[in-house]
């Protein structure tokens, strides 16, 4: 029998006949600001599962489906998008949403300095609001993206009364219009979101608040879900799977990941990437060779993940096959430090986030490299200041991954296009802007492939990111939850979950 800790709160409204409910979801790290124009964080996302609703969502098998927006119709042409928004919803702080609210967060999403959507959004040139419910997204050249990005951050709506109070510190008290509302935070500790009384699909929500709880440490997570001091324990680590299962109090559901794990190298974003991998690509794919990409799945995974040299797994229609995952190989990795002047070896810094599973993951890397002669000096860092650190240039190579997302284009172009809006790498080329950018305009899958591929041949020859897996999604739950699905872009949605206790 597990025992349950009980809150002040819940002590009073017992006392009074009613009792709360709270769902408690245990994360990987705690998440960064929460506004979704500049946020990165893959913990955010799933923050803002429930706290802001987007235009349009997906399905377990990827169809994007309505949830703002209610009907959506891309021009012949493909130069616009006739949007429906949905009647009869307010944000968190009572301002009605509608076709103007869409149109003042795209503004917001492309004008804001500190916005990372800039680049997601860039298609759209303007927004006619034809109606009160509806409205027209004007491209600048046909984006089979568009809708692909409304399903994530660029399109999640925020109260624009709050937004313009607010301006750039929007996310230390976020104002969206989803199912919760948010309550409090303290940083490294917990994030506390409310239910929304005023929610338009209110009767699918069964929580009267959720919080959020960042716990690094896997097997403390483990711990606590065995405790019932949490509910949802996300990531569940391959390690501990097996006991997992075998507990009879929980549950494990799993989905195969649309994102990569791997290494991104500093190589144009300010000083410090003037360094030898920064300046050499005959280094970076030296550090690629050495790595046996099959051995970091078992050792690290207990096979539970796919090897991966690519932003898309080898399973996915747009891998690039002419370039498969290459078979480790320590002579070729220590001639190309040999023909780059290191023939006794060159140092390398790589910053990890400071959980179980990546200090794990480049304790492997730090020995596989050294065979090659590359001597890894690992940093670990507190999550958010990794990406900090990233974002602002402050590194030599950073172990990191990307949760995925629906489109291709969501796993590439803003990572290596010149100026991206999460292109902490610093590289750029010309092909490769020309490609993906080219990939953005059209509509036939095969034209879009071809375009992918040309940034692939190039990407796979500078390598600024060595990718090394492919993750799942493994999620560990209460017995007593019912009604959650796992989806492969690894959000908790808690639309129809309910708890049994």
């Amino acid at each position: 029998m597990k025992s349950l800790t009980m809150t002040t709160a819940a002590l009073a409204l017992m006392a009074t006949g009613a009792m709360a409910q709270d769902l408690r979801i245990a994360l990987q790290s705690d998440a960064d600001i929460l506004d979704p124009d500049q946020s990165r964080t893959f913990v955010g996302r799933i923050v803002y599962a429930s706290l802001c609703d987007k235009l349009v969502d997906i399905t377990p098998d990827l169809e994007i489906i309505p949830q703002l927006a209610t009907e959506w119709t891309v021009a012949e042409d493909g130069m616009s998008i006739d949007m429906t928004v949905r009647e009869g919803v307010v944000f968190h702080d009572g301002t009605a949403f509608n076709a103007q609210a869409v149109a003042d967060n795209i503004e917001r999403s492309q004008t804001l300095e500190e916005s990372r959507r800039k680049s997601e959004l860039s298609s759209i040139t303007s927004v006619d609001v034809t109606g009160d419910y509806t409205l027209t997204l004007n491209l600048s050249a046909p984006d089979a993206t568009v809708m692909a990005q409304l399903a994530d951050r660029a399109g999640m709506m925020v109260s624009p009364t709050a937004a313009a109070e607010t301006g750039v510190d929007f996310g230390l008290a976020p104002v969206c219009s989803g199912p919760f509302s948010f309550g409090e935070r303290v940083a490294q500790d917990r994030i506390v979101l409310n239910k929304f009384d005023d929610y338009w699909n209110a009767d699918a929500i069964n929580f009267d608040s959720v919080t959020f709880l960042p716990i690094p440490d896997t097997t403390v997570r483990l711990a606590n879900l065995q405790s019932g001091d949490i509910h949802i324990l996300e990531r569940l680590a391959p390690t501990d799977l097996a006991q997992a299962e075998a507990d009879p109090d929980i549950n494990v559901v799993s989905a195969v990941s649309l994102g990569y794990q791997g290494v991104t190298f500093n190589v144009g974003n300010g000083d410090k990437a003037d360094n030898p991998f920064g300046n050499d690509k005959r280094l970076r794919q030296a550090f690629s060779y050495s790595m046996d990409r099959n051995a970091i799945n078992q050792v690290v995974f207990e096979g539970a993940y796919a090897p991966g040299n690519q932003s898309f797994p080898p399973t996915s229609p747009w891998y690039n096959t002419n370039f498969p995952i290459e078979e480790r190989n320590v002579d070729k990795a220590k001639a190309l430090l040999a023909e780059a002047g290191y023939p006794d070896g060159v140092d390398l810094t790589v910053q990890v986030p400071n959980t179980t599973i990546p200090l794990q993951l480049m304790q492997v890397v730090q020995s596989m490299a050294a065979e090659a002669g590359i001597r890894v000096e690992i940093v670990s860092k507190e999550f958010a200041t990794l990406l900090a650190d990233q974002s602002a240039g402050d590194y030599q190579a950073s172990q990191i991954g990307w949760s995925g997302r629906v489109d291709p284009d969501g796993n590439i172009h803003q990572f290596v296009t010149t100026d991206g809006g999460i292109n902490d790498s610093g590289f750029s080329h010309p092909d490769v802007d020309a490609a993906l950018n080219a990939a953005r305009t059209q509509a036939d899958m095969e034209a879009r492939k071809i375009e992918y591929d040309k940034a692939r041949a190039v990407l796979i020859d500078e390598a600024p990111l060595v990718y090394l897996y492919h993750q799942s999604w493994i999620t560990a739950l209460d017995a007593g939850i019912d009604g959650f699905t796992p989806y492969p872009d690894g959000m908790i949605r808690l639309e129809g979950v309910s708890l049994s206790e």
